[in-house]
């Protein structure tokens, strides 16, 4: 049975992917008390992976679709962190989203937004969160965005 969070997903059409594995030598998540880090998720969906660089190959608007692919990313590493009970989830706290932009690329805060307005929709209070958008000369793969996140959780 879906919960309250998920219930929304769905009617916003999203439904969360299996969450990625560490591509290297670390770990997906850190539980800490009732707080849980979320490493860098890519704007991964379907095997497919958004590509390119914000001020040359890609515009705004396909940046904000990039970082909403990697908050729902990051929303399927909480729903393990929570064993699976996505109402578990108390509070985004925070979200960093590096941007794979050229050096006179000044609309980072516009790319990251699509993460931050698709929390906010997707699960209301509950996502709004402090954050920081910051230009990358490059990222892992020559993906547009990467976005790690901390999370408030009930036991």
């Amino acid at each position: 049975m879906s919960g309250k969070f998920e219930t929304r997903l769905a009617e916003l059409g999203v439904s969360l992917p299996d969450a990625a594995a560490p591509a290297a030598n670390y770990v997906p998540f850190v539980i800490v008390g009732n707080m849980v880090h979320v490493s860098g998720q890519l704007p991964a969906a379907d095997g497919n992976m958004v590509l390119g660089k914000l001020g040359a190959d890609l515009d705004v608007d396909a940046g904000a679709a990039a970082a909403k692919r990697c908050a729902i990313n990051l929303l399927a590493q909480v729903k393990v962190a929570c064993g699976g009970d996505l109402d578990r989830l108390e509070r985004v706290v925070k979200l960093v989203g590096f941007v794979n932009s050229t050096p006179d690329f000044e609309d980072q805060p516009k790319v990251i937004n699509g993460a931050s307005d698709f929390m906010v929709e997707a699960l209301g209070d509950t996502g709004r969160h402090a954050r920081s958008a910051v230009s990358a000369a490059a990222l892992p793969f020559g993906v547009a965005v990467e976005i790690e996140g901390l999370f408030q959780i009930r036991p």
